[in-house]
């Protein structure tokens, strides 16, 4: 099984590049994130004749989440539980009935948290709370999970080209690398560092200042595994030669294959 994520920064700018890269890399299972559009403007016409089915949490300019799936899903969840005041869409799950096995994932689009010093990095981290609470409990299910998405989160220094340069930004703070670092504790896996420890590969790069033709990159989309999954993974990539592409995403998709 294929499972994707990737940010595509307006799904109808990019509409073209998501239906030509899920013909390039025939996921079974996209996190897409970063929709800004509602429910029914979403193009399911488009993304339905390739064969997926489709989960969307819309939001209006902004945000936005969705999960695209070749078999059927279940058990959708919409919005993260622990604040029912927050309308942001962020977050959705889903139980996906594969041939092979049954998987749960999240597409998740955490928030960003910048500038420091105002209400967004308090939020961010309140979400990331929030986060790591639910996912303590979808641990206890002792299921094959999958928590996919923009963490706007830089774990470690090797994740960032230049990591000096983010020492003031949200997604290099301590505490935001604290809580990711929380997550992984419960017992989830970084995917991408299971497969690749020590190298040096990016997700995002800045549209400003010639950043992805000097490779000048973070690493801020993660997939987490739950230990059932963990045992599953049997590759990860990064489809970086998107970036390349014209009126392109900053982020780019990555990728993990898991044996079921």
């Amino acid at each position: 099984m294929r499972i994707a994520t990737w940010n595509v920064n307006s799904i109808r700018q990019r509409l073209d590049h998501l239906t030509r890269w899920l013909g390039e890399a025939q996921p079974d299972i996209v996190c897409l994130q970063e929709l800004k559009c509602m429910d029914e403007a979403f193009p399911a016409s488009d993304i339905e004749a390739l064969g997926y089915n489709i989960a969307v949490h819309g939001q209006k300019t902004f945000n936005g989440v969705a999960i695209l799936s070749k078999s059927p899903m279940e058990d959708i969840r919409i919005g993260l539980p622990g604040d029912a005041d927050d309308l942001q869409a962020r977050y959705i799950e889903a139980v996906v009935s594969h041939p092979q096995g049954i998987v749960r994932v999240a597409s998740i689009y955490l928030p960003n948290g910048n500038p420091l010093g105002t209400e967004k990095f308090p939020y961010k981290l309140a979400w990331m709370d929030r986060l790591i609470g639910h996912a303590k409990n979808l641990l206890a299910l002792e299921e094959t999970l999958v928590l996919a998405g923009d963490y706007n989160v830089i774990p470690t220094p090797l994740d960032a080209r230049h990591p000096e340069k983010w020492g003031s930004d949200a997604l290099f703070q301590p505490e935001s690398r604290e809580r990711f670092q929380a997550l992984k504790s419960l017992g989830l896996t970084d995917s991408l560092r299971q497969c690749l420890p020590d190298e040096s590969v990016y997700t995002f790069w800045d549209y400003q200042a010639g950043a992805r033709q000097r490779n000048d990159g973070i690493r801020i989309d993660h997939l987490l595994l739950s230990p059932e999954a963990t045992s599953k993974l049997a590759n990860v990539r990064i489809d970086d030669h998107v970036r390349d592409w014209e009126k392109p995403s900053d982020h780019v998709p990555v990728l993990i294959d898991l044996v079921l």
